[in-house]
């Protein structure tokens, strides 16, 4: 089948692994993509409002993974809010971390990485936008959406912010996903990732969803006194 679309966590493998793990063994079970596309926040605050990788291979010690520049010069193309910055990848975290999962399942791959410092409604809109015009053929993409959800409260607080929230991802409402997580003060880190994920897979006609895994940290480490959500969603197209 086609590659699903995947919400995953980015926090120490340690914590978050655990539930990373169910969304790369779905997508492990499709079809090869050709190309994964991983749109993450830009947590340092420095850079360009949304940025592609320009050229070149990120390594981790699983390998090399080649930037597809094809497909990242059409995303710049098509963008005006797209650019080609370098700078904005170089201290970010949450896209580098979803790399060896893939190169466990695929071995060698081509990817684009997208950061986001600007995630407001208007700029996930357009990133999905921009993807679903740069992207001709859905079945050879897998695209993820590196985010984790509500940061430093008690465990059973994160539950009830996350929740809510992860039901409107369900939905595939990015206006309610976002008042939601306003409203209960979900502190997402990557919400315009994923509100851009939801908007290319409703555009591709993606409509089925399902969460796969939530869990906080505290149900890993033990101290739920203060601890990080993290689901594992996938968005899928009907068969």
């Amino acid at each position: 089948g086609r590659p699903p679309i995947v919400v995953s966590p980015h926090a120490g493998y340690i914590y978050s692994g655990p539930v990373a793990a169910h969304g790369f063994l779905e997508a492990s079970r499709r079809s090869r993509p050709e190309t994964v596309v991983i749109i993450g926040p830009n947590h340092h605050g420095e850079g360009t409002e949304v940025s592609v990788y320009p050229a070149g291979a990120w390594v981790t010690p699983l390998g090399e993974a080649r930037i597809d520049l094809g497909l990242a010069k059409r995303l710049v193309e098509v963008s005006d809010l797209i650019s080609m910055d370098e700078y904005s990848h170089a201290y970010e975290h949450s896209i580098e971390v979803q790399l060896p999962f893939l190169q466990y399942i695929y071995g060698e791959l081509s990817f684009v990485p997208i950061c986001m410092l600007n995630q407001s409604i208007d700029a996930a809109l357009h990133v999905g936008e921009a993807l679903d015009k740069a992207v001709s053929d859905p079945s050879k993409v897998l695209v993820i959406a590196s985010s984790d959800f509500t940061h430093y409260e008690p465990h059973e607080e994160t539950v009830r912010r996350d929740r809510p929230v992860i039901e409107r991802i369900l939905a595939l409402d990015i206006e309610g996903f976002y008042s939601e997580m306003r409203g209960r003060g979900a502190t997402l880190c990557g919400y315009g990732a994923i509100a851009a994920a939801m908007h290319y897979a409703k555009l591709k006609g993606y409509r089925s969803t399902k969460l796969l895994k939530y869990a906080t940290s505290g149900d890993i480490s033990g101290d739920k006194s203060a601890v990080v959500g993290y689901a594992s969603i996938i968005l899928d197209a009907p068969e």
